[in-house]
């Protein structure tokens, strides 16, 4: 059960990503449907850029805390329509391939709803903390163009992001961690944890990439970061790296230690300097 539920407010705007029950679904309570919760843009006469928001909890818990709340209005206040994504998670019994499908179809969704909402299919960009970070980096690195000849419209849309944005992200499952346990079992197979490792999978196709981590994060090692950035520019995706001294974990949100000073402000900038704020 998520350590901060959807705050009371936002339960009613809040809708789930499947008009029934989702796949591998094992009941129909709240912790079985995987939701969106949106913070739409402004009406303008230009569509908005899209920002897809994966919390943290290990993949045992969420946090919908008011920290994360008051990123997604930053953000909205900018001109995005800004999404949190409540995916399935191990402590309701849920492990891969149910948190990739939430995420993928999370994609899928706003890319058919587009017109409707009125926003830019092209300029989506999905942002994870922690374990969120790891499941931004899966829908980075595991996409596809959707199924043309699927009944359902949303199927037959591509999921893959335009950017990613990944907050003091995990990274690899190479070796077994807590969060590798939580996505996959116990028991998770070896190949499994290579193939959900993010930087293995990094090609020429995966869309650009920031990613941001304090030094001194002593619950995900920054060198998490630095492998999926090696990668990154291996395989020569546009991509930016920004370290700080300090910020521990959970900074944005789960935590009042000081944020690492002016990171959003570079987060920002980024997205700008990406096109997507144009």
């Amino acid at each position: 059960m998520a350590r901060f539920p959807i705050p009371d407010d936002l339960v009613t705007v809040t809708f789930p990503l499947w008009d029934g029950p989702a796949p591998l679904s094992r009941g129909n309570t709240p912790e079985d449907i995987p939701t969106l919760t949106p913070f739409w843009a402004e009406k303008s006469e230009r569509p908005a850029p899209v920002l897809l928001i994966c919390p943290g909890g290990g993949y045992f818990e969420h946090g919908f805390d008011h920290s994360i709340c008051s990123l997604a209005e930053r953000f909205r206040q900018r001109g995005f329509a800004v999404f949190l994504l409540r995916y399935r998670l191990a402590a309701d019994h849920y492990h891969y391939p149910a948190q990739l499908f939430d995420g993928q179809r999370a994609v899928r969704l706003i890319r058919e709803r587009a017109e409707e909402w009125n926003l830019n299919p092209a300029k989506i960009v999905v942002m994870g903390f922690s374990a969120g970070g790891h499941l931004a980096s899966m829908l980075e690195t595991h996409f596809d163009a959707g199924n043309p000849r699927a009944e359902n419209p949303v199927d037959r849309q591509g999921c893959r992001p335009d950017a990613a944005i990944l907050i003091y992200p995990v990274i690899s499952f190479l070796s077994k961690s807590g969060t590798s346990a939580n996505l996959l079992g116990p028991e998770g197979d070896s190949s499994l944890r290579a193939s959900l490792s993010s930087e293995t999978q990094v090609t020429p196709r995966t869309p650009p990439t920031l990613l941001v981590h304090g030094e001194d994060d002593q619950t995900v090692s920054i060198e998490q970061s630095r492998l999926m950035f090696a990668a990154l520019q291996r395989a020569g995706v546009s991509s930016a790296f920004h370290a700080y001294p300090s910020g521990k974990h959970g900074f944005g949100c789960w935590t009042n230690d000081p944020c690492p000073p002016g990171w959003l402000e570079r987060v920002e900038a980024w997205l700008d300097e990406q096109g997507v704020t144009r």
